[in-house]
């Protein structure tokens, strides 16, 4: 009897076991995928991780459909590091199976299958079996997989499917097409030949009889007098009351030239600038240091001021280990800043670099796992955001972690819930490569270890190129509501700095941590709040599309013209969103471009480039954004950071509070001034003689570091003690408070550690569950292992009790 052990890519913690014949039994190897029924009626595709003849004793072993691959897609290092964020992050091994794999790669029979639009089928070259699908589909949009073992009247049907997709006839459902081609902005300039003195005397006499010409060539001197940016054929023609034919005419005669600026995105020529790596002095040392740090320890922390230059020290570093063909993981926490920096890398390393990341199509991510199973040139340096964690390396040498303080390298859903920081130092070391992290103001947990010399630690305290710090100024809000200086959410000192920034063709950004237009509408006769009917949080007014949506569970309705409670038409709104700021800075600033950045206009594929591409190239003055323009972005214009309201980030119910707020203000004001002049930041705030506030303004990170520590220690958190969060939701709230209450007491009287609960979140119902949690706060002398088994243990008797089994609890180890 030959059997193998699978995966499924379920919410299931056991593996399975299937039977197969014995010329299948010699031919799987660990890590192929194979298609199995299971259920009654369900097929998937499950995973290979052990070959064996020991039969199943609790059931019947079915057999295996088929084999879906030829040679392993999966290595066994990677089914090893999965199943070690399994046992730590204490969640199935199925779903890490789900997270990790390119959804293209999990056929499953509840996949929707439809035809490419774009491509031309030559119908001659299609098999009978593929003909009848394709036939099927030109009579309907769309098949189930269900539908096309009907057609076919057989069960084996993935591999028509997948050699349809490889013919790229078929397409999966999920994918969403949508191109996005740069836009080209043509430009002008003075020929070479005309730029000295005696030029522009032989220039005015050809130009003596073409007026219309010489017009515009005046109006171009005034214009680069002007305005010292490059300047577009549309802005030339319109000052000067012209038409681009006689700018044509005006290139012909070679007396401009044109040129074309864009961001591009995907082809670029891979030519290295010699003269941009030298590193400064500074980065110099910091540079050697680190190598030195990697001779004696695995992980290194380098903590460098904004705009310190730390990505030239990472392509320093890549560059090394690039000459020992190993393979290079480069984590960044935002999709945003990937676009950004892929730029940046193929000036350097041309070809080498791939990216990875959930804005990529199915077929383009399944190429990058392919090039890097097979070690292909193309995809020696991977970029990416956390999923790119989960990819087949077989030579790691070197991680890189940017910006490791960022919250958004913990996966909050769905499960696995696992902290791609915590999970690439496990991964590198089963590689034995060494881990970069980097960080203008690294988190706590970091910074604590390499004080307390677990990690080596290097420090750069000067910007690039003796770049001074930005001036940060705070604005007291109250004192200018008092003196009534307020233009809406504006002061008048940050109006001032504003025009000023302008009127120097300068760029600004302005930070507002909450996007819509504001987060409440209230009635002005019997204070009604319009709340989502499913959550218990009210709806926040979206002005451009004049409806009110709730930002838990997506629910949104029209905006109400009077009071839904009392019928008054007196509705008024409180707090303010990105949306309201924008519209402010219209009326302050009718002739400034803004431009928005938030998750409502960066939706699609390519929903952050266009935006970046158009503040890069100058076409937007003012960009308002949440918190995605606070992480490592880098544009040299910006003089400029207003922070809107400061307050609303220190305020939250989370022990992580003012380090978070440290952290994202520090980031945010390091956006500005990057280049020769020394940038001015502007934070508005009503309390400030606030602790961390203070902080932010000196820069000064260790009194932050001390203060934050002091507290972690008193009251029993991080890094002295492991958080486990266990999160309890059910729709009837008696059942859930009996339930919660219940686990609360086991797990009180099996646990000599202190545990908390069962308490309510702020938010306590969202889609109509209501919510409790449940906080285990683990000591460092305590067994991690140990004390997560007994929860597990306890977890496995309150699913056994009957009234409960219907109670969905989740685990979440390290949650902040």
């Amino acid at each position: 009897m030959h059997f193998v052990e699978v995966i499924l890519p379920l919410s299931l913690a056991k593996t399975f076991t299937y039977s197969v014949s014995e010329a299948e039994y010699n031919y799987i190897k660990k890590g192929m995928r194979v298609a199995v029924p299971f259920g009654k009626s369900k097929i998937y595709t499950a995973l290979v991780i052990e070959i064996h003849e020991n039969k199943p004793t609790l059931y019947e072993a079915k057999e295996i459909h088929q084999i879906l691959d030829e040679k392993p897609i999966v290595t066994e290092i990677q089914i090893a590091h999965w199943q070690w964020i399994a046992s730590y992050y204490m969640c199935a091994i199925g779903d890490v199976y789900r997270g990790a794999m390119p959804s293209a790669l999990l056929l499953e029979s509840e996949t929707i299958i439809s035809q490419r639009q774009d491509g031309f089928v030559d119908e001659s070259l299609l098999s009978d079996e593929e003909y009848l699908i394709y036939q099927a589909l030109q009579q309907q949009s769309s098949l189930k997989v269900q539908d096309i073992i009907n057609i076919l009247n057989k069960k084996n049907i993935f591999p028509v499917i997948q050699k349809l997709i490889d013919k790229n006839i078929l397409v999966l459902q999920e994918e969403m097409l949508e191109t996005y081609s740069p836009k080209l902005i043509r430009y002008v300039k003075l020929h070479s030949k005309y730029e000295s003195n005696e030029g522009l005397g032989k220039l005015l006499e050809i130009l003596k009889n073409a007026n219309k010409q010489k017009e515009i060539v005046l109006c171009f001197f005034q214009l680069s007098a002007s305005e010292k940016k490059p300047i577009t054929v549309k802005k030339l023609t319109e000052t000067a009351n012209s038409t681009s034919a006689i700018v044509k005419a005006l290139i012909d005669k070679e007396i401009f030239e044109e040129y074309y600026i864009q961001v591009d995105r995907v082809n670029f020529s891979g030519k290295t600038k010699e003269e941009q790596l030298q590193l400064s002095k500074a980065q110099q040392i910091a540079f050697e240091k680190i190598k030195d740090n990697f001779s004696k320890k695995e992980v290194c922390l380098l903590h460098g001021v904004t705009s310190s230059g730390k990505t030239e020290i990472y392509i320093k570093l890549i560059e090394e280990y690039i000459k020992d063909e190993k393979q290079i993981l480069y984590l960044l926490p935002e999709i945003a800043l990937t676009t950004q920096l892929v730029g940046r890398l193929r000036d350097y390393f041309g070809n080498k670099v791939a990216v990875f990341h959930s804005k990529y199509s199915n077929n383009e991510r399944v190429e990058v796992w392919q090039q890097v199973l097979e070690q292909s040139p193309k995809a020696q340096i991977v970029i990416g955001a956390r999923s790119a964690l989960f990819l087949p390396f077989s030579n790691l040498g070197f991680v890189i972690v940017d910006e490791e303080h960022e919250q958004t390298f913990k996966q909050v859903d769905p499960s696995p819930r696992y902290h791609a920081r915590d999970a690439s130092i496990v991964l590198a070391n089963s590689f034995k490569a060494k881990v970069l992290l980097g960080s203008a103001t690294p988190s706590i947990e970091t910074y604590f270890n390499a004080q307390s010399g677990k990690y080596g630690l290097v420090e750069i305290f000067e910007r690039y190129g003796n770049v001074k710090m930005p001036e940060i100024e705070l604005v007291d809000l109250k004192d200018k509501y008092f003196r009534k200086k307020m233009s809406g959410h504006f002061s008048d000192t940050l109006i001032e700095e504003i025009t000023t920034a302008l009127s120097l063709g300068e760029q600004v950004i302005l930070f507002q941590n909450r996007r819509g237009f504001s987060p409440v509408i209230e009635c002005m006769t019997c204070g009604h709040v319009p709340q989502c009917p499913q959550c218990d949080v009210s709806l926040t007014y979206h002005k451009h599309k004049n409806q009110l949506r709730c930002h838990y569970c997506g629910y949104s309705m029209a905006k109400p013209t009077n009071c839904h409670s009392c019928s008054s038409i007196h509705l008024t709104t409180k707090g303010f969103g990105t949306e309201q700021i924008q519209q402010e800075l219209v009326e302050l600033f009718p002739d400034a471009k803004v431009g928005r950045m938030d998750q409502d206009t960066t939706r699609g594929k390519f929903g952050f480039e266009k935006i970046i591409d158009s503040f890069k190239n100058r076409e937007v003055e003012i960009l308002v954004g949440t918190q995605m323009l606070a992480k490592g972005l880098d544009f040299e214009n910006v003089s400029l950071v207003g922070i809107m309201n400061a307050d609303n980030m220190l305020y939250h119910p989370d022990f992580r509070a003012f380090e978070r707020s440290f952290q994202m203000m520090t980031q945010v004001s390091g956006r500005s001034g990057r280049f020769e002049k020394q940038g001015k930041v502007i934070i508005q705030t009503y309390n400030p003689d606030h602790n961390t506030i203070r902080q932010v303004v000196q820069n000064d990170y260790e009194a932050m570091y001390n203060e934050q520590l002091y507290e972690r220690q008193i009251y029993k958190y991080p890094p002295y003690f492991k958080l486990i969060k266990l999160t309890l939701k059910h729709r009837d709230f008696d059942k859930l408070k009996e339930g919660s209450m219940w686990l609360y007491h086991v797990m009180q009287q099996n646990l000599t550690i202190p545990v908390l609960g069962p308490e309510e979140p702020p938010i306590s119902r969202i889609r109509n569950e209501y919510i409790r949690t449940i906080m285990i706060k683990i000591p460092q002398n305590h067994s991690l292992l140990g004390t997560k088994k007994t929860i597990q243990k306890m977890l496995n008797s309150f699913e056994a009790v009957a009234q409960y089994r219907s109670i969905k609890v989740t685990v979440n180890i390290d949650f902040y």
